[in-house]
């Protein structure tokens, strides 16, 4: 079945969605730009809104969707100090919002590794860790939400806080490495995206999945429900 969507903020990555989702078995049915206002009525004859708008405005699209019941995707980034206010509101509407720093599947897959290998390459065996991320020259954020994410993976599973290093550079569409770091030998776990498109594919999947559920969710939601449980 078709899914229908509205779009919010026709940048690089809402253009990458758009390019594609009749390709994913989705319509877009509304986008919105700078100079649209996000109502609640803006929602109308759609399925799912993915939101890749700005930062400053992502509090006011989760109330026009929650408002008009309609599922949210988040794809911007820089908001997460309102994350908690923002799930307080999924909640208490009981509500529907799926939020990532970044859609591609591989990361969401890659986060589980990190986890994992943060757990077993300890300080006790000689290995220190950090994180470095390098993006295109325009990337705004530094560092990216996704190595945000990654780090705080990483440091709960070790218990300890790791650097993170941001580079800009280039056209580069994200590249995220791990490294454990010991006197004599080092591991080195790494996600490269070759093409922006990577992020719209994962914004349709989550999009697709989302309709009929209530809570707030994660890529790593969805990747774990599609392979059956066996992401975690």
């Amino acid at each position: 079945m078709t899914t229908r969507l509205v779009v919010i903020g026709p940048g690089r990555l809402g253009r990458e969605i758009i390019a594609l989702a009749t390709q994913r078995d989705c319509e877009i049915v509304r986008v919105l730009g700078r100079d649209d206002a996000v109502t609640p009525h803006a929602f109308e004859g759609c399925d799912v809104a993915i939101d890749t708008s700005i930062a400053e405005v992502v509090p006011s699209h989760v109330e026009a969707a929650l408002a008009a019941r309609v599922p949210l995707v988040i794809g911007a980034t820089g908001w997460r100090d309102r994350e908690p206010e923002l799930r307080a509101w999924v909640a208490d509407a009981a509500g529907c919002v799926l939020a990532a720093p970044n859609f591609s599947v591989g990361v969401a897959l890659f986060a589980t590794l990190v986890a994992d290998a943060a757990r077993r390459l300890v300080p006790k065996y000689g290995f220190d860790a950090h994180l470095v991320e390098t993006h295109h020259a325009a990337k705004r954020d530094a560092p990216s939400g996704t190595a945000i994410h990654l780090a705080a993976i990483a440091t709960n599973a070790r218990g300890a806080a790791l650097p993170v290093t941001s580079v800009r550079t280039g056209h580069v569409p994200g590249t995220h490495a791990l490294v454990f770091d010991a006197p004599f030998e080092q591991v080195t776990l790494v996600h490269e995206a070759r093409d922006r498109r990577v992020f719209a594919d994962g914004a349709l999947l989550a999009a697709r999945w989302l309709p009929g559920r209530i809570g707030w969710f994660t890529m790593e939601d969805v990747v774990r429900d599609v392979a059956g449980g066996h992401a975690s």
